[in-house]
């Protein structure tokens, strides 16, 4: 990998790790479209640290307060009502899905998932599954000519249920295209969560996986030796810096805006590459992996 192919593949990842329009994904395409090889699972994985450490920088007092009052309601019977002390509790919980199918289906996720055809799939139905979620949120906070607007759910109600579901939809990031933020906020928003909510939630919930994930594949490439450290440490490093202007950005805009914009993309882009992987212009493995 050439350290242009990391400036480039850095900020690909650090502008849409946390839009609802997968960031590995988008990764994929570059590559493919460049006509580079694909960054691999492994690339992807270990810039997502990046990525992760804007979201700790940015969340820094909520995460300290969450911390703090976890690890005191491990000896204090008093604080396990604590609504931080909770929120932990459920980020752990949340957590379980992503870490046991990853690691089942880890082969799949570095081999045949990454095939564009599953991409361009993905990138359109869960873009559909985002805007009738966008729409039915939209739909509660104006009401309408014969209902009164209704009164969407904080995190102060998040469950161990709804904790559980919130993991299944980050889950389903696993394929790329699917996108862990648009799965997350959307599965939110079908549960009730106001849109800051379900935001701020997906952004907590994805910290443990991803660096978990990140650790897990710096380590098998150090013992493999399949990954160009220096290119990938500079696209880690960009990935860091774009992803903490996007998160500020993006956390702005979901409290006035809707997910249209970003709904209207995913779709296009995957007809787009559905017609271009048909007519023959697009190899459907265009690219193989580096790793």
């Amino acid at each position: 990998m050439s350290w242009f192919e990391s400036l480039i593949l850095g900020l690909v990842q650090g502008l849409t790790e946390f839009l609802p329009v997968s960031s590995s994904a988008h990764l994929r395409l570059t590559a493919a479209f460049s006509g580079w090889k694909d960054p691999g699972a492994a690339f992807t994985a270990i810039t997502q640290i990046g990525t992760e450490a804007a979201v700790l920088i940015y969340f820094r007092k909520d995460i300290g307060r969450i911390i703090s009052a976890w690890a005191r309601s491990l000896f204090n019977k008093e604080m396990r009502g604590n609504h931080d002390a909770q929120m932990g509790w459920l980020v752990i919980v949340g957590s379980i899905p992503i870490g046991v199918l990853g690691l089942l289906f880890k082969d799949q996720i570095e081999g045949p998932f990454r095939d564009l055809r599953i991409t361009a799939t993905m990138l359109i139905v869960i873009g559909v599954v985002i805007g009738i979620a966008d729409r039915i949120a939209a739909r509660d906070e104006s009401g309408g000519k014969h209902r009164a607007p209704q009164q969407r759910k904080t995190l102060d109600n998040l469950g161990v249920r709804d904790g559980l579901i919130y993991g299944v939809c980050q889950a389903m990031a696993l394929v790329p295209g699917v996108s862990r933020s648009g799965a997350t906020i959307s599965g939110g928003l079908f549960m009730g969560y106001k849109r800051e909510a379900a935001a701020r939630y997906s952004f907590l919930l994805a910290i443990p996986a991803v660096l978990a994930s990140g650790l897990f594949e710096t380590k098998d490439a150090l013992e493999k030796g399949h990954v160009d450290w220096g290119p990938t440490i500079f696209a880690t490093v960009i990935a860091f810096f774009c992803g903490y202007a996007v998160i500020a950005w993006f956390m702005k805009f979901i409290s006035t805006r809707s997910f249209m914009p970003f709904v209207w993309y995913r779709i296009a882009l995957g007809i787009v590459i559905i017609a271009l992987v048909s007519t023959g212009a697009l190899s459907p493995h265009a690219a193989e992996s580096a790793g």
